[in-house]
């Protein structure tokens, strides 16, 4: 700021602005400007014609006998009513303008409606990438083989009711054993096992199922145990046996010490205990302490295998209890691929590929892009590694074509989903009374918990593990109330455990941050162990589960209603991906109601689910036609809700056409939806096509029409008050604005898109120059301005500053007017501004070839 123009006073409110294309309240300042004129002219007409009359009448006295002072007093009283009642006026149109800035979620939320979407943006980004996995739609398209021929060495059957699933009594065949020593892979902490193991004669053995538990239980009886040199054959077959389901810890206890348990010396013993049955309950620690003493009087060794959760705390607490981790994926792979090829290469005759290489090619394939992806999953088990080595060996043998390989990579997340949930509630069958004939407690809540854990999971992956704890609590009781309506189930308090969870449901927890109130705090963040699961999960639910849709709609519901962004919008995302599985019922039943609620909030979930849908292109075409129904015929809440998905650029076909929509729902109801139309609109401003967007606006505020005028001044005004994160569709690290998510978005714009400069200026200009809304846009400028730099002194929106203040004070009256805010600035009481600070900020709009010479000696 020169001391020339700090002497020239406060900037005039709408100067002459001659060329340039810049025009002020609707195209239409210059005839106001000419209306004002005319409509002065008549005034001074009239209060001619007036004077002449009260000259008239005053000379004769008028009966009220008031004399020439107090008519005159009463004049001045009159014209300063009409000043205040003008002021007034103004006051109310800024005002208006005010609320139409404001975000979609304020009447929910009041200042905190921005902060707000910006989180629920940034959490929609997050939860996309999770279903963003192979493809459109069918990510599962349950169309793969059964099995799997390969050469003429072995077949591989496909599914998750493998053979031998359930285990049986009886002694472990010494073939299965040597096939074991060959390909079992040592999980971490294997040694640390079998020392326990030797030391203590049982092991309380707990993992999820499908791990390698049973196969490192069976490895680590096998090192421990030698039948005695007196051995007989007479005795019973096998130096290690199953124990049968029907079988327990007091029964084994009772074989050992019975007659003839002699024979037993040396033994090893499995058992596999199934605590998820209503009637089945856990061998407390006595039982155990009594197992152990009749092993170590055979000498005999047992290992109990156990499934983490609940009902197995207990014993995995006590001193016989360990966790056995998976082996590593890597190593399981090579195992498996070396065992699968080397019948092959042991049949091949000189010159064909050499085992080594083979396998080489076999880890190359595994590793590439479409394989990694196709399979999904960070970790394999022992059985999906066994899966994938069978069909990658196929592949490099050329048994197996490579759409047929990726085909049965996709089946192993499908297959453990569908392991998920076959037979959950096959308890509930069970007798409702105990042993003493009184009615029991439904259990359902305990039977239900894992699988809605892993549903919300699923829902809501990313997010803090106490939202997905919660969301799995009311699911679980969604669940039972549905599943026995005439009881109310329990609802276990002490039954989360985050080690079980994440086990349970090959989950994990990193160190993370979630948005409270717009502020980053720690929190422990769950994810899936693999990006296909989510979908896998979903899909399995949705295709193959009816009776489950009507809970986990009514559950879907809920978190609609819950204010934590990381929940509703995540549900959000997640909704939409089950409408695409069936979108009859997924609009009936979710979308159309939420588009029709009340609450801003449900209606944006419905917004997002629709948007959701139109991402795969079996859907965009009935997306684009609802959404346009809405639009033009819909009532008040569908055409907000249609404002709403038509910001994500996805529910029209064009951009042209999404304006369009736009426009129709502002304009309407006396512009009773400027608000949300005008802040879909400043949406579009992230997406390439932002310069037709910005072109559009002008044309609104130059249209004869007031509502189209007012769309385009609010919109201008929203835009100044918009920062990235609210608006930002994109994945931030494809975006030219992903960092720069806390500015403005116009200086963002104009740090990254120059030739959207003289467009924005153009607008800014036009609403600071307009009297209904040059206030509120002189407090969305003053905003930019004080953006520059952050509190630490930090540079921060200066860039974008440079880029846009000089296309916006080109001429003396702009100039004149940012002197006046950055005075304004510096004098505010609360938050005055630093002078070093004003003068570099008016020197950003001063270009150096403008500078006079006094401004050089007082810059």
């Amino acid at each position: 700021m020169s001391d020339d123009e700090q002497a020239g006073g406060a900037a005039v409110d709408t100067p002459e602005r001659p060329g340039g294309g810049r025009s002020s309240d609707d195209g239409k300042k210059a005839g106001d400007d000419k209306k004002a004129a005319d409509d002065k002219k008549a005034a001074d007409g009239r209060k001619a014609a007036d004077g002449r009359k009260q000259d008239r009448d005053d000379r004769s006295r008028d009966e009220d006998g008031k004399s020439d002072d107090e008519k005159a007093v009463e004049d001045e009283e009159a014209e300063k009513e009409k000043e205040r009642e003008k002021e007034r006026e103004r006051e109310r149109a800024a005002g208006r303008f005010k609320a139409y800035a404001r975000g979609p979620l304020a009447e929910d939320q009041g200042e905190d409606g921005p902060t707000d979407l910006a989180a629920a943006a940034r959490a929609r980004r997050a939860t996309r990438t999770l279903f963003d996995v192979g493809g459109d739609l069918n990510r599962f398209d349950r169309s793969y083989f059964n099995r799997v021929h390969v050469g003429d060495n072995f077949n591989l059957l496909l599914g998750s009711r493998r053979p031998g699933a359930g285990m049986r009594g009886g002694p472990v065949p010494e073939e299965e054993l040597r096939r074991l020593r060959r390909v079992h892979v040592e999980p971490e902490g294997y040694v640390l096992l079998r020392g326990a193991l030797r030391a203590r004669r049982l092991l309380v053995l707990g993992a999820a199922p499908g791990t390698g538990r049973t196969s490192t239980a069976l490895s680590l009886l096998d090192e421990v145990t030698t039948f005695p040199a007196n051995h007989t054959d007479t005795e019973p077959a096998g130096r290690i046996r199953r124990v049968g389901p029907d079988g327990g810890v007091r029964e084994l206890a009772e074989t050992l010490d019975a007659e003839g348990g002699e024979a037993w010396r040396g033994s090893g013993h499995l058992l596999e205990l199934s605590l998820t049955r209503p009637d089945a309950l856990p061998p407390d620690e006595m039982d155990l302490d009594e197992l152990a003493a009749a092993l170590a009087r055979r000498e005999a060794f047992a290992v109990i295998v156990v499934t983490v959760g609940s009902a197995a705390n207990a014993l995995l607490a006590g001193r016989y209890g360990m966790l056995c981790p998976p082996a590593p994926t890597e190593q399981l792979l090579t195992t498996r691929l070396r065992e699968r090829l080397a019948e092959r290469a042991a049949e091949s005759s000189e010159g064909d590929t050499p085992l080594d290489d083979l396998v080489a090619r076999a880890e190359e394939l595994a590793g590439g892009d479409e394989v990694t992806d196709a399979v999904g999953l960070k970790d394999l088990r022992p059985a999906e590694a066994e899966l994938l080595a069978s069909l990658l060996a196929g592949h490099v043998l050329g048994d197996v074509s490579y759409a047929a390989l990726l085909s049965g990579c996709r089946s192993i997340a499908a297959e453990q989903a569908q392991e998920w949930f076959a037979g959950v509630d096959r308890a509930l069958t069970a007798p409702r009374v105990d042993a003493e004939g009184k009615a029991r407690r439904s259990d359902t809540a305990t039977l239900f918990h894992p699988v809605a854990f892993r549903i919300a999971l699923a829902v809501l992956g990313g997010a803090s593990y106490s939202a997905v704890a919660t969301a799995a609590h009311l699911l679980t009781w969604e669940l039972s109330v549905q599943s026995d309506p005439e009881n109310t189930p329990a609802r276990p308090l002490f039954c989360d455990d985050p080690e079980v969870d994440t086990a349970l449901s090959r989950a994990e927890l990193t160190d993370g941050k979630v948005e409270v109130a717009g502020h980053d705090v720690p929190a422990r963040l769950i994810w899936y162990r693999g990006s296909a699961l989510p979908s896998a999960v979903l899909t399995e639910l949705w295709d193959r589960h009816f009776p489950v849709r009507a809970p986990v709609v009514r559950w879907l519901r809920l978190l609609a209603d819950d204010p934590r962004s990381q929940v509703w919008m995540r549900a959000a995302v997640a909704a939409g991906e089950l409408c695409v599985r069936d979108f009859d019922h997924g609009y009936s039943e979710l979308i159309r109601p939420l588009a029709e609620a009340t609450t801003p909030r449900r209606r944006i979930f419905a917004a997002t689910t629709m948007d959701q849908a139109a991402g795969h292109d079996s859907h965009r075409r009935t997306v684009h036609k609802i959404v346009g129904d809405w639009s033009s015929n819909g009532t008040k809440s569908l055409r907000w809700t249609a404002a709403m998905a038509l910001g994500y650029g996805n529910a029209a076909a064009t951009t042209d056409d999404t304006l369009d929509a736009l426009a129709r729902i502002g304009i309407q109801d006396e512009g009773d939806q400027l608000a949300v139309s005008s802040f879909n609109v400043v949406r579009l401003l992230t997406l390439p096509d932002a310069a037709q967007v910005l072109e559009r606006v002008a044309e609104w505020t130059h249209h004869k029409k007031e509502p189209y005028q007012d769309l385009g001044l609010v919109t201008t005004v929203r835009l100044a008050l918009t920062c990235v994160d609210e608006v930002l569709t994109d994945d931030p690290e494809s975006s030219p604005l992903g960092d720069r998510g806390d500015w403005p978005l116009p200086l963002a714009l104009a740090a990254t898109r120059p030739e959207l400069v003289v467009p924005m200026a153009d607008l800014l200009w036009t609403a600071l120059n307009t009297a209904r809304s040059k206030d509120v846009a002189m407090d969305a400028l003053e905003g930019l301005l004080r953006s520059a730099v952050r509190k630490d002194g930090t540079e921060w929106t200066r860039p974008g500053l440079a880029a846009l203040l000089p296309a916006l004070a080109t001429e003396e009256n702009d100039r004149r007017r940012l002197d006046w805010l950055l005075r304004r600035m510096m004098n505010d009481p609360e938050k005055p501004l630093p002078e070093p600070k004003a003068r570099a900020l008016w020197w950003l709009a001063v270009s150096p070839a403008g500078r006079t010479g006094q401004e050089e000696r007082h810059g």
